[in-house]
């Protein structure tokens, strides 16, 4: 995605000698300025356009370039140079150690968000509602992480992938077949939970919820490339939130569990909403790794 605001992206055009190694080391200069990882980036795109290992790299530093190869890699390190993420150039991340094919349709998974993976695989060992299924929603489902994840972990369950944009619902698709979970999973075009054609036992979700005064906080790898719909929030940051909480008890079955991503800042705030939308259940704010405020967690 370029918008009309991006910088002109630079050339990347190194005098020094088309080996492996060379190019490798004048990428290194030239993403140091404002990558902080800037030799592993070089290597990672070298061995994307090589279609190799980095290992190999290392193996063969005198290998020589053709032609057609170093135009392919002086151009994506250009684009990467001004802040076009990485994985977005690779096409390429890893969430809960699968590898997932991304786009621009859809938000590049965080680590943080393995915290809802690890909380509902938790929810579903203790499921006692055998032998029915469990109903799992992935709500906001984008490159389809968390249901492919909660798919090729989770044997039982009945998983639902819904997502407001068809563009990402391919890309969860294509995840999904990749990992061969593509036949226990249902992808629904929906707003929030409007489509869903039964009660769920578990909702997870990672809705936008960047606030409107955190917009010009964040990167420009973020703000200009990656889908603005899949991290807007709002005013506040929590409109989706709100709604998806004010949808959810009609749609959640007795006992089941809710989990939702929120900002670091948001637990409060979160907890409150969730009080109010659900009265008398067991409500929590789980921490992420880092010991930042990451889940709202509701069990009724």
């Amino acid at each position: 995605m370029v918008t009309a605001c991006q910088p002109v992206i630079p050339v990347f055009a190194p005098a020094c000698a088309p080996t492996l190694g060379a190019l490798i080391r004048a990428a290194q200069s030239y993403l140091a300025v404002t990558n902080a990882a800037p030799r592993l980036e070089a290597e990672v795109l070298m061995a994307y356009v090589l279609a190799c290992s980095r290992t190999h790299l290392y193996a063969h530093p005198e290998r020589k370039l053709p032609p057609d190869l170093r135009t392919q890699f002086q151009h994506l390190v250009s684009r990467r140079a001004v802040g076009e993420p990485l994985p977005y150039l690779i096409g390429e991340a890893q969430f809960y150690g699968l590898d997932l094919h991304v786009d621009p349709r859809v938000l590049i998974p965080r680590p943080e968000t393995e915290t809802l993976v690890d909380l509902a695989r938790i929810w579903l060992t203790a499921y006692k509602g055998a032998p029915d299924p469990p109903v799992v929603v992935d709500l906001g489902t984008g490159s389809g992480a968390m249901a492919t994840s909660l798919a090729f972990h989770t044997s039982q369950a009945k998983i639902y992938a819904v997502d407001i944009s068809s563009a990402a619902l391919d890309v969860a698709r294509a995840n999904a077949r990749r990992h061969n979970v593509y036949e226990r999973i249902t992808f629904l075009l929906s707003d929030l939970l409007k489509a869903l054609p039964e009660p769920a036992h578990l909702i997870v979700s990672n809705p936008p919820y960047i606030a409107q005064e955190e917009w010009a906080t964040l990167t420009a790898g973020i703000r200009e490339y990656e889908p603005r719909v899949a991290l807007d929030g709002g005013i506040d940051g929590l409109q989706v939130v709100q709604r998806l909480l004010v949808d959810a008890p009609r749609r959640l079955r007795m006992h089941g569990a809710l989990l939702i991503e929120i900002g670091a800042a948001q637990g409060p705030a979160a907890r409150k909403a969730a009080q109010k939308a659900f009265p008398g259940a067991a409500i929590k704010i789980v921490r992420d790794l880092a010991g930042r405020d990451r889940v709202l967690s509701v069990q009724t």
